[in-house]
């Protein structure tokens, strides 16, 4: 820490905040005290926030002693103005009298001038009315008032740390009714338990250091790598593996401030219970990790995380621990053994009690047309149709089971395994599984023919139930997930490749639905396929394809099938990208833009054939011949679907292009030359713009 560059050290310290807010807030306390620094005019050198259970730690390096002198200078009114302006420019300025203020010749008169110098302050004063100002604006997403007080913070506050340099800086946080103010100070606790005193600290390195020895870890992530860190090795002890779960690790760390992982033992009369109920229970209600065997199975074994060290190594926390879960896999698998007792099928009339939507009826009626749907996909994409329409019939059965009621995490997985246990065929219970998939660009995508045939029905009937409404997502509201679902169908027909008609579907999933106050057919086709480009840029820009050739193919119009538009896309991206291709789009931008500027002064367009016997230059006659033959040979390319040759195709008209503008004058003096050579030009643009809207692409 340099002597003239002093380091400030904040710390609030309370009862635990909850684990979800402690990252989120330890961020919002490193923005809001360096955007006041910055207001006041501090630079700093570096800002690293922390969080752990019971504290928000700030250290910002680098401040100066003092806020630099600022001169501040607000023109007023020309010298001989009126009465009124003149004493509204004081009264902006502060200022009582015009003997306060300068007058400057600008050049274009006198003006008055009000000149403030503002002394820089001590950073110290500063910082002390900025911290309390931080405290009061703290966003936190709950909060509370506690004794006496009228303050809201999450959790009540028992002591701040607020050092300058390694002095405490005179302020204090006032609470509010008799609670009387929190003054800053210099001193902490450690661990609740484990240290419990009271310490005073001189500066963050003296901070850290002494809360390690306080038994606690204060950085978030070193807490985290430990955890893991001692679970994997517990688990290596056993001969097992560490079940990723990166949600609860994050979860885990804010619960802990020195983390002790444990190892204990699941009774075996519950391991028949499906895995993904016992990790949900366990990780839900008790923040345990699962652990794998080499066959990738779970184990009957799981880690604890303790916040403390006992003198019987965990022991006792490890039965206690024992205890409540087998108390929890009971539950479970009371359900579980209840569940298998009624068939799904039975199970499905029951959907008609929940309703999907006010508007869009029950989830009963939501499977009835998505079986028909699911048919109909099947059909198209050459899957069984008996089995999707079964598969359909089931996928929501689970909804109304004990296991999915008290475990919503597995719905659709619970689905497959009653399914398998009824002897359903295996296509159709895996199906009901993977129907919701993919949830997020990091799930995985169904590739079993039924599966995609019913992923795709039951995303296509809520997107279109849902745009037949107006209920389309706005700005960042979304709240039916209705971008999930179209990312979702984007990524069912690309990563399987099929080659199915995006318009026909809508129509297909509106014509399913029998309730009244619905949009048209068509409209709603029209809005879902502008929908669905946006989201396809979304999906392609994570693949590096530039959007603006995304909108290019769009703009066509009619392309419905994302499989034929992404190879287009794809193709027009290396065309575009090559030394060809970025010549013939300036080109083509040049002919445009001068067709488009005559059109204007003529009134007239100029889309009619070129007259061949008015080409008089070997240019403008070689450029006829190329777009002609170029024409001639992309026609079938398209048809075929060759879009890298058609793009090939086009590369050639590079040359007669070139020599056309270097040679070719095409406002020429003769009315018939000169229509007929802006003709030769616009037939650049159409011959190009049959592959793509070459007006839409950037460059």
């Amino acid at each position: 820490m340099s002597v003239n560059m002093p380091e400030l050290l904040i710390e609030f310290f309370s009862e635990e905040i909850p684990a979800r807010m402690q990252a989120r807030a330890a961020d919002d306390l490193k923005r809001l005290v360096t955007e006041k620094l910055a207001a006041n005019g501090l630079t700093f050198a570096s800002a690293e926030a922390h969080s752990t259970p019971r504290r928000l730690a700030l250290v910002i390096d680098g401040l100066p002693e003092r806020t630099a002198d600022v001169r501040e200078e607000k023109k007023g009114p020309r010298v001989g103005s009126p009465e009124q302006a003149v004493a509204g420019f004081l009264k902006s300025a502060g200022l009582t009298s015009l003997d306060q203020c300068e007058q400057r010749d600008t050049g274009k008169g006198v003006f008055y001038f009000a000149v403030a110098e503002k002394k820089g302050r001590a950073t110290a004063e500063v910082l002390a009315e900025i911290i309390p100002a931080v405290m009061g604006d703290f966003p936190w997403p709950k909060s509370m008032r506690w004794g006496t007080g009228t303050v809201r913070w999450v959790r009540p506050l028992h002591s701040i740390i607020a050092l300058f340099g390694g002095a405490v800086l005179e302020g204090s946080f006032d609470l509010g009714g008799a609670q009387g103010k929190l003054v800053f100070g210099n001193s902490t606790r450690g661990h609740r338990f484990l240290s419990p005193d009271a310490f005073t600290v001189t500066d963050f390195a003296d901070y850290k250091a002494k809360l390690r020895a306080a038994h606690v870890v204060l950085d978030r992530a070193e807490r985290k790598a430990k955890i893991k860190a001692d679970a994997e090795a517990l688990a290596a002890q056993e001969g097992l593996t560490l079940s990723p779960d990166d949600g609860l690790l994050e979860e885990v760390a804010g619960l802990v401030e020195w983390p002790v992982a444990l190892v204990g033992t699941i009774d075996e009369k519950f391991m028949d219970v499906p895995s993904e109920v016992l990790i949900t229970s366990m990780r839900t209600h008790q923040k345990y990790f699962a652990l794998l065997d080499k066959a990738g199975k779970m184990a009957p074994r799981f880690v604890v995380v303790a916040n403390t060290v006992t003198a019987d190594g965990g022991k006792a926390i490890v039965a206690g621990n024992e205890r409540v879960l087998r108390a929890r896999l009971s539950d479970a698998k009371f359900f579980w053994d209840q569940d298998r007792k009624t068939k799904l099928e039975d199970r499905v009339s029951k959907l008609g009690a929940i309703t999907f939507h006010a508007k869009l009826g029950t989830v009963a009626e939501k499977v009835t047309r998505v079986q028909v749907l699911a048919a109909e996909i099947a059909r198209a994409i050459g899957a069984d149709a008996d089995a999707a329409t079964r598969a359909a019939l089931l996928s929501k059965a689970d909804l109304v089971t004990e296991v999915v009621g008290e475990f919503p995490e597995v719905q659709g997985i619970m689905g497959r395994y009653y399914a398998l246990g009824e002897g359903e065929n295996p296509a159709v219970a895996e199906a009901i599984a993977e129907h919701y998939k993919p949830l997020g660009p990091s799930d995985s995508c169904p590739t079993a023919p039924v599966s995609v045939a019913v992923a795709l029905a039951d995303k296509l009937d809520t997107l279109v139930g849902f745009f037949a409404i107006d209920e389309k997502p706005t700005g960042s509201k979304d709240p039916y997930a209705l971008r999930r679902a179209a990312l979702g169908i984007i990524r069912l027909i690309l990563e399987n490749g099929l080659r199915v008609n995006l318009t026909q579907l809508f129509k297909a999933a509106h014509g399913a639905y029998t309730v009244g106050g619905f949009a048209a057919a068509d409209g709603v086709a029209t809005d879902l396929m502008a929908f669905f480009a946006d989201r396809l840029k979304v999906t392609l820009r994570d693949q590096g394809v530039r959007h603006d050739l995304v909108d290019a193919v769009f703009a066509l119009g009619g392309e419905d099938d994302l499989v034929r538009l992404l190879a287009r896309v794809k193709a027009l991206q290396t065309f575009v990208g090559s030394e060809e291709g970025a010549n013939l789009l300036a080109a083509y931008k040049r002919a445009s833009n001068i067709v488009r500027i005559e059109e204007k002064k003529d009134g007239k367009a100029y889309d009619q054939l070129v007259d061949p016997a008015l080409l008089t230059l070997a240019e403008e006659k070689d450029l006829y011949g190329a777009l002609s033959a170029a024409g001639e040979t992309a026609r079938p390319l398209l048809a075929q679907e060759d879009f890298t040759g058609t793009m090939a195709a086009l590369a050639r008209l590079r040359g007669p292009v070139d020599a056309f503008f270097d040679k070719v004058t095409v406002n020429a003096e003769q009315a018939d030359l000169r229509a007929n050579r802006l003709r030769l030009l616009s037939q650049i643009r159409a011959t190009l713009n049959a592959v793509a809207d070459f007006s839409r692409i950037e460059g």
